[in-house]
Order: structure tokens, then sequence, then C-alpha cells
């Protein structure tokens, strides 16, 4: 297997429909997988979609890290799933904005409106259907891969330019708005006393 070179913003590849897979007995089907995976391993993100890496197919590989959840404050963890022909369907009309990041879009960060509770069905390599329910960051994940089967970049979907950056600058300017915010609950306790 090897690493597969990751299509970046500007990339026409990025902005075409991926075609759904048909054929489960393809040997380069598991041949391409497994590139996508070693390919995630080395760029170190959580999540990699076929036309990220120049090939036309409905094919979205991820996993999401085991850290706590800023919405109910426990752990979750979603190992490696491999996603054929992925399907979304949102369980309520409850959306949340957070931040995102992208392979195909380096070094920056954006804010992104996104349905909070999910259900999502795929076909796995044999070509049987699977299906979950999803909420939060893993519901966040599974949306923002399937979007690159469609030609979405995460930009595409923003609707407050101000809430994109450098991913840096956006790092630390959050850190000092949460020191600003501790600091005004400080002054506001020390007030009531």
């Amino acid at each position: 297997m090897s690493i597969l070179k990751i299509a970046r913003i500007g990339h026409p590849v990025l902005h075409q429909k991926a075609s759904r897979v048909t054929d489960f007995k393809d040997p380069e089907l598991p041949i391409l997988i497994e590139s996508m995976i070693e390919t995630l391993e080395d760029s170190g993100g959580i999540g990699l979609a076929a036309p990220q890496v120049h090939v036309l197919k409905r094919i979205v590989i991820f996993f999401i890290p085991q850290e706590p959840s800023l919405e109910t404050e426990t752990s979750f963890n979603v190992d490696l799933t491999i996603m054929i022909n992925p399907e979304i369907q949102p369980l309520d009309t409850k959306t949340n904005i957070d931040w995102e990041a992208c392979l195909s879009v380096p070094g920056f960060m954006g804010a992104i409106e996104r349905y909070s509770h999910i259900k999502y069905s795929w076909q796995d390599l044999n070509g049987e259907k699977q299906e979950r329910e999803a909420e939060g960051f893993h519901a966040r994940a599974v949306q923002h891969e399937c979007d690159h089967l469609d030609g979405t970049l995460y930009p595409m979907r923003m609707k407050n330019f101000e809430m994109f950056g450098f991913a840096d600058e956006i790092k630390k300017n959050m850190s000092l708005m949460k020191k600003g915010r501790e600091l005004q609950q400080v002054v506001g306790n020390l007030r009531e006393q």
C-alpha cells in the first residue's frame, strides 16, 4: 500500500460528485482503502474521503478519538470505520455551530452549522448494510466527511466568514477569549462579595 497525495482546496476533484461503489469484489477496493488508512494515519487527521485522494468513489474512513465531549463531559470513542456509499438522515431539526478543520484546507478552521443528531448508514467491504446514530462531534465528523462525496468543502457551508481563519490564530484567540471570560467571572464574584 502507499500514502496517497491529499487534494487541497482549489483542486477540481474536490468539487465533483463521487460515484457509488457497485462492485464489492473489485480487487482494487481493499487496496484503495488500505492506502487511505495509511494516508489518514500519516496525516494525523480523523477522517478521509476518497475524493480527497483523487478517487471519485463514495468511500469514507474515520474514527473518533476518545476525549471528553463539551456537551456531555463524558468520553466517547468510535473505532476506525470504513463506510462505502454512506447516507445521512437527520433525526431532528436541532443544529449546533462548532469549529471544523480539514486535511484539504490545511492550516485553516471555520465555524460551521451542522445537525446535532443523525442516523447514518453505509455498506461495509462485503456490501452488507450497517447503521448507527451519532450526536455531537461524532455527528459533525460524519457529516463533514460525507460532504466530500458531494463536492462540498466546509467553507462552502459557512454563513459568517468572521468565523474563518488560520487555525493557530483562532486557537490563540480562543485561549485569550476564555481567559477574558474567566477574568470577568472573577471580577463579578469580587463585586458580589
